[in-house]
């Protein structure tokens, strides 16, 4: 996984502990196919993972394929998107909002 990553990456709960590992910045969109707030938030993530390309990566993690994540963090709505620092979860964001008060989200996440 390339920290110049443009697209949201797709992760299961095989791989999830690494890609916590490898980058400092990493947030995690926890979705479902059957979610129509998650298919409003979809593309919303695939533009800011493009802007803020180079400082944080994206991720999408389907929770019916892979439960044990959203459990070890007690993901109990979707969307549900996780911000990871240094391996940390330090912030959450629960349901589909417009773009603007996700950037917010990020850049306070990030300061």
């Amino acid at each position: 996984m390339d920290e110049n990553q443009d697209r949201p990456v797709v992760l299961t709960d095989d791989d999830f502990k690494k890609a916590l590992q490898a980058h400092p910045a990493l947030v995690v969109d926890l979705w479902a196919e059957w979610c129509y707030p998650c298919k409003i938030i979809a593309p919303i993530v695939e533009e800011l993972a493009l802007e803020y390309k180079g400082r944080v990566v994206f991720a999408e993690l389907n929770v019916d394929e892979s439960p044990g994540t959203a459990e070890a963090f007690d993901v109990m709505s979707i969307p549900t998107l996780l911000f990871f620092r240094n391996g940390k979860l330090v912030d959450r964001i629960v349901g589909a909002m417009p773009k603007a008060p996700l950037k917010s989200w990020i850049d306070k996440a990030l300061a």
